[in-house]
């Protein structure tokens, strides 16, 4: 099956240059359920995640017969790692069963969007658009959802005044994270350091010249340092293990920052697995769960109000194909994770793996909308009204309940 190699458009690009706004000004949303401060970050990860083999059904009688060589066991040297005694865990995600034990994370199995067609550009547009259909739509739902939350103290959707509503994280903004709201923009650094007076003699010359273009300077420099850190330089890009881990890193600083934005996102690039999954997956999952540990050290005390979603756009063919890898398929999985999750267990209505329980014949089919997931942490997290989620966020999604009982 061929793959569309996406290329970012002009619009995008320049919706992702979007300016850095002053947050300091800015109003807060409503401290949420339990008198909260959280954060709310999703991860995308394009390309299709393989989810039988990031989260295989050992249990499953019919998975190792399906998977034939690519099949993991809970023995030998590249076991899975124990989840529930059916399900296991990637032997590269230690630090998510770390955190799987410890109740700070889950697994949503056979999960989806209402998108049942196998393209990489329509899948991702229904995952990130929030829309039922591919519509090719410029918003996407987490931008939509900073418009709907109640403001009050704790949290900041950016409406008024300028302020900063979201964190965008990467060269171009994931669609999710498009929109009205405004956002803040970082990405690592990929050129030379410059010199270490060069900013600060800009800044002399804007500030006699031009002085709203001094005060977004100054604005860059700040928001430079707190997400990077002194010396911290681009190591890899969104699809490689040190760019996701410092990608997040830099993130997780200004979302920890007392007056910095507390919703984000972020995509890491790469998970279409056609041709030598087996090695090429271990390295991908490696770098997301870097980048999951980042952030837990990265957020301190927020951490515990924290909640991660990490999404991709469909799943893999049940069966491998003849070049040691997977084809477009339909359900996944998702992962939850942060000190705000009510962790510890794999979410999933298990489908089965026989041919009648398959999805055409060939797919994990799909038990559980990842949208009903989404609502739930928007509710009893962020404090969002079901009625203008359906309104607003996820237009169509009427017979989508929020799934309760996600967050502490």
């Amino acid at each position: 099956m061929l793959c569309e190699h996406l290329n970012p458009t002009r619009r995008s690009v320049l919706g992702a240059s979007g300016a850095l706004f002053a947050w300091a000004f800015a109003p807060r949303f409503v401290k949420a359920a339990q008198a909260r401060d959280p954060r709310f970050i999703t991860i995308i990860l394009r390309g299709a995640l393989d989810g039988l083999t990031a989260v295989p059904p050992i249990g499953d009688p019919d998975y190792s017969g399906l998977r034939g060589d690519m099949a993991m066991s809970f023995q030998g040297e590249n076991a899975a790692l124990p989840l529930d005694g059916y399900f296991g865990l990637h032997p590269a995600l230690g630090n998510f069963q770390r955190l799987f034990q410890s109740g700070q994370a889950a697994v949503v199995h056979a999960s989806a969007t209402s998108y049942r067609d196998r393209s990489h550009f329509d899948g991702q547009d229904v995952l990130e658009s929030g829309f039922p259909a591919p519509r090719h739509v410029e918003t996407g739902w987490l931008n939509r959802l900073m418009e709907v939350i109640p403001r009050g103290e704790a949290l900041n959707p950016g409406l008024g005044k300028g302020g900063v509503g979201g964190l965008s994280v990467g060269a171009t903004a994931p669609l999710v994270i498009r929109g009205k709201a405004p956002l803040l923009g970082w990405s690592p650094a990929v050129l030379r350091p410059a010199d270490a007076d060069l900013a600060p003699r800009l800044a002399d010359l804007y500030g006699e010249r031009d002085p709203m273009l001094a005060a977004l300077l100054a604005e860059g420099v700040a928001t430079g340092k707190i997400a990077s850190g002194l010396g911290m330089r681009s190591k890899g890009g969104p699809g490689d293990p040190d760019g996701m881990e410092q990608m997040a890193r830099g993130a997780a600083r200004l979302l920890s920052h007392p007056e910095g934005p507390r919703i984000a996102a972020l995509a890491f690039e790469g998970w279409d697995t056609h041709a030598q999954e087996t090695a090429r997956l271990a390295k991908l999952l490696q770098g997301l769960d870097r980048s999951l540990a980042a952030f837990e050290q990265e957020m301190g005390p927020v951490w515990k109000d924290t909640a991660i979603l990490v999404v991709t756009e469909f799943g893999r063919t049940a069966r491998t194909n003849g070049t040691e890898g997977t084809d477009h398929g339909t359900a996944t999985t998702a992962f939850l994770a942060g000190g705000a999750i009510k962790g510890g267990r794999v979410i999933a209505d298990w489908p089965g793996l026989k041919e009648k329980q398959l999805y055409e014949a060939r797919d994990l089919a799909s038990t559980t909308d990842i949208r009903g997931i989404i609502k739930g942490i928007s509710v009893d997290l962020l404090g969002a009204s079901p009625e203008r989620l359906v309104a607003s966020v996820f237009p169509g999604s009427e017979n989508v309940a929020p799934v309760r009982g996600v967050i502490v």
